[in-house]
């Protein structure tokens, strides 16, 4: 494992908590995109299979089971124990047209047509989508908190180490991903107009104490 895969998985793991952290402290899920939540537990439910039947390492083994945790426990604050503080007239975007799209190319667009296989690449294509509710209750209501703007900017910052990973094994382990690069590269670009307010509006504002959304 290299040093940007290490920061990408913990850059990951610092949004999911970011956002657990959020929503307990302020026991409320307003700003939150349930339906983005929703669609990483799936996400992290097709990809993580694996650990009923393969053992990569420990460290592997335990990053997954968090994700899937935090994840799931994410969603019962959401939708059952914060659900009258959930805006869910402002979380209204059709997620099946993410998820059926996805599907329909893992199922074209594979490394090998077997079980596993296929969701761990509609994993991989629904997570290069997965935070567009989220941005778009962003835009519709025209503001984010800041600790949420703090989750999104940390899933980006994911990502991006990771695309750093794909090109340090590219060239020191000869190996390419074709697949998990355009998912990324595409996941990154969803994430350019919000980096851009994140930049101007939070951190140079952050000085201030007094602004609360962006």
């Amino acid at each position: 494992m290299n040093i940007f895969r290490l920061l990408g998985d913990f850059s990951h793991l610092g949004a999911i908590f970011i956002l657990l952290l959020k929503i307990w402290t302020t026991r409320s899920c307003a700003g939150v995109s349930g339906k983005s939540v929703l669609l990483y537990a799936i996400i992290f439910t097709c990809r993580y299979l694996d650990l009923l039947v393969h053992y990569v390492s420990l460290y592997n083994s335990i990053m997954k089971i968090i994700y899937l945790v935090a994840t799931y426990f994410t969603l019962y604050l959401i939708y059952v124990k914060f659900k009258s503080t959930y805006h869910r007239s402002h979380d209204s975007f059709r997620i099946e047209l993410l998820i059926l799209p996805s599907a329909a190319l893992a199922f074209l667009w594979n490394h090998e047509f077997s079980v596993l296989e296929v969701l761990w690449t509609f994993s991989i294509y629904l997570e290069s989508v997965a935070i567009l509710p989220q941005l778009y209750m962003v835009s519709k209501t025209g503001q984010a908190e800041i600790i949420t703007s703090h989750y999104l900017f940390a899933l980006g910052i994911y990502r991006f180490f990771y695309i750093l990973n794909w090109i340090y094994r590219y060239y020191m382990e000869n190996f390419l991903d074709w697949i998990s690069i355009i998912s990324g590269i595409i996941q990154t670009i969803l994430y350019c107009d919000f980096f851009y307010l994140y930049i101007t509006k939070v951190i140079r504002r952050k000085g201030t104490g007094i602004s609360e959304t962006i």
